[in-house]
């Protein structure tokens, strides 16, 4: 659900933050107060097209945050796939606009569009009128269905598309084998070269690794050694005026304080303990200079090796392991080619096989998807007679192409006509925008339990529409409502009275500024903004009954 909308310096909008609760969120406002302009800045924080111009004249940045909670676990565990894990069950999208650029952050971590796009899919779904056009692109209309019987589609689907890509697997590996014979001699020739030549190599897994570090330390070992030499020098028993030796002397010079007091004894024992630390330290850097000790034929077969294994991992792989898993692919490659016509005619066999499971699965997805057309095609069409459609009748066509895709054989298309008499045609050929986007509720109503965004805004839902219309639309958001968060930019009263919450955006200038900004009104500031709607500024005291009225009548219808 959206919690919060934070907004500074943005077009009119010096800076402003909305609360918004479950249920149905109403906003309303005069025209060119600035209804269009928040809708507007949740689309940039959600990753809409930006340029300087929307920047509040005189400001050199701006920001736009939406916070979210996110309850459904399903969201949460998709969320934490994309290593984006929500603090104290809430999530932040934010968007800070600078002069000529943008940055988007998810929590305060930096994320590029692509990735902010697919989170805010995951959070919220905006419809304008723009966004019901979708409803004129017959592939969408399948897309719809799907998801009114994603309980029987949705594992079909799963199945289609994996029997599909398998299929077209297969059909590939056919099509790049298919080989004439001067050519499959050529191909198992080079084959057989390059197997044998990985072969004569013995690779060892890791060889390459530990020859690399074998290598560095034999180049490495001169300067190493001298530095070694020249360290011992200084700490062994073998030099002059070394560090042992010195200690030594130190000992038999403290012998006289170790036996007059304690002190002078704890002091003679802790210089006898650096001294044994000493010559365990002279040992191990003994033994460590012997490490770096080889002989010019040991250097000049390990550059060989790895002179080897070099040329081969430029043709053959980045790594030994690479290197042996293209060798045996080659071999299986050279046992298909030994015996081609009947490794072509397995793979016809197997093409055919799964063709025909792709085919199997593709029709029970066709039946599924027609038994559930005509109960989804209903249910819309019941919800469009609440919202005025009276004599309008819709059909959703499903046609099976005979051709198999990941996504079944199916098209499907609705179909309406809104007057007795008339013949259905499609949809997009017919229906106009304010039509659309009651339709659009109406299917919106009915899957209203079946997807999974928490948060649907609807912006022009009112557009075209006025009297018993305009109260049905308000009534189907209110029950929408019920099970998802809305909210709704509009400018009827009826679709005003419907509101579990309401905000009111209205513009103010102070003599040199004009700027926009959003309050949330109580129950009797929502009344009289429903008063002012439906008589204009003066308003009476017989227009706040009629808008109580007309808030009571609609919370009673809901």
């Amino acid at each position: 659900m959206l919690q919060n909308l934070h907004v500074k310096n943005l077009a009119l909008i010096d800076e402003a933050e909305v609360e918004f609760g479950p249920g149905l969120n109403v906003l309303t406002g005069e025209t060119g107060a600035g209804k269009s302009l928040l809708l507007g800045s949740v689309n940039l924080a959600l990753g809409a097209k930006y340029n300087a111009q929307m920047l509040r004249s005189g400001a050199k940045s701006g920001l736009v945050e939406l916070t979210f909670s996110v309850e459904d676990g399903r969201i949460q565990k998709a969320l934490e796939e994309m290593d984006i894990f929500p603090e104290d069950g809430m999530i932040t999208l934010s968007r800070k606009l600078l002069e000529g650029r943008s940055v988007s952050r998810i929590n305060g971590e930096t994320v590029n569009a692509a990735i902010l796009r697919e989170v805010a899919g995951m959070l919220i779904d905006i419809h304008g009128q723009h966004d019901s056009q979708t409803l004129l692109h017959r592939k969408n209309h399948l897309a719809l269905l799907d998801l009114y019987a994603k309980g029987e589609t949705a594992p079909l689907k799963r199945e289609m598309s994996a029997a599909y890509r398998t299929w077209q697997e297969i059909c590939r590996k056919a099509e790049e084998s298919s080989l004439n014979e001067e050519e499959r001699r050529r191909e198992l020739s080079l084959a057989s070269f390059e197997v044998q030549e990985i072969e004569d190599a013995s690779l060892s897994p890791d060889e390459d690794v530990e020859l690399e570090e074998q290598y560095r330390r034999m180049t490495e070992s001169r300067r190493l050694t001298e530095s070694i030499a020249e360290t011992y020098q200084y700490t062994g028993e073998d030099a002059r005026a070394n560090a042992s030796d010195c200690l030594s002397r130190a000992i038999r010079a403290l012998q006289d304080a170790a036996e007059f007091d304690e002190t002078g004894a704890k002091l003679c024992s802790e210089l006898e303990e650096i001294d044994s630390l000493l010559n365990d330290f002279n040992r191990e850097l003994s033994e460590y200079a012997k490490s770096f000790e080889f002989s010019e034929e040991d250097f000049r077969e390990t550059e060989e090796r790895l002179n080897l294994i070099n040329h081969l991992k430029a043709k053959y792989g980045k790594t030994t392991g690479d290197i042996q898993a293209y060798c045996d692919r080659k071999k299986q490659r050279i046992t298909e080619l030994n015996d081609y016509d009947e490794f072509m005619k397995g793979l016809e066999e197997k093409k055919k096989e799964t063709f025909e499971k792709v085919s199997r699965i593709s029709g029970k997805l066709h039946r599924v998807r027609e038994k559930n057309a005509s109960a989804f095609a209903s249910e819309i069409q019941r919800q469009m007679e609440e919202l005025n459609f009276l004599d309008a009748r819709l059909e959703l066509r499903l046609t099976d192409t005979g051709k198999p895709g990941a996504n079944g054989s199916d098209e499907a298309e609705f179909y309406l006509s809104t007057n007795p008499g008339e013949p259905l045609k499609a949809l997009g050929d017919i229906a106009s925008g304010g039509e659309l986007s009651r339709v659009m509720l109406a299917v919106k109503t009915v899957l209203a339990d079946e997807e999974d965004t928490p948060t649907l805004i609807f912006d022009e839902i009112d557009t075209g529409i006025s009297g018993i219309t305009a109260g049905k639309v308000g009534e189907k958001l209110h029950f929408i409502g019920r099970s998802r968060q809305v909210i709704c930019i509009t400018h009827l009263p009826q679709i005003t009275a419907a509101a579990d919450v309401h905000f009111l955006i209205k513009k103010e200038s102070d003599g040199s500024h004009v700027k926009t900004q959003i309050e949330q009104l109580d129950a009797e500031a929502s009344i009289r903004e429903l008063a002012r709607m439906l008589g204009g500024a003066n308003i009476t005291q017989r227009m706040l009954e009629s808008a109580r009225e007309m808030k009571q009548l609609a919370k009673s219808e809901a």
